[in-house]
């Protein structure tokens, strides 16, 4: 859906869970927010992987990104436009590119064709477990915008 392409009412809350699992397995990149431990907001485009059950980003550990998701592990994801948005809270596990179960270093790299494991720097790989995911697209879907809690779909 782009800005112009807005559906005639508010979509169901099964309509907008299937897009967000739509967005989470088509996108390229996730808008990633995090903030270090004196509050300081870092947002970030970063690639990223959905296993069907928890979103892997990759970037390097020193900088902003990667040094507040191994500190606190509190991160914010947005997939979509400001009219379709996926909004998700997660917690986030830090590894390093050899502590990578099987086949997720080789998942992230098909899917983009990079592979921060070849990089002459080093980037760890970060294991975003959903807790919570909001979607809505306008005024009229912000009710109901919770489709999961405690990391469970609620719809």
């Amino acid at each position: 859906m782009t800005q112009n392409d807005q559906p005639a009412g508010p979509r169901s809350r099964e309509e907008r869970r299937r897009n967000a699992v739509r967005l989470l397995e088509t996108e390229l990149d996730v808008w990633v927010g995090t903030a270090d431990a004196a509050g300081v907001p870092t947002l970030m485009p970063l690639t990223y992987l959905w296993d069907g059950e928890a979103v892997w980003l990759s970037t390097r550990p020193t900088n902003p990104t990667g040094a507040n998701l191994a500190a606190s592990g509190l991160v914010r994801l947005c997939l979509g436009t400001t009219r379709d948005v996926v909004h998700i809270e997660g917690a986030a596990t830090a590894f390093t590119a050899d502590e990578l179960p099987d086949g997720v270093g080789d998942a992230f790299a098909a899917k983009d064709g990079w592979d921060p494991r070849k990089d002459p720097e080093r980037y760890d790989f970060y294991r975003v477990a959903l807790q919570q995911l909001r979607a809505w697209g306008t005024v009229p879907e912000l009710k109901g915008r919770l489709l999961m809690k405690d990391g469970r779909w609620l719809v």
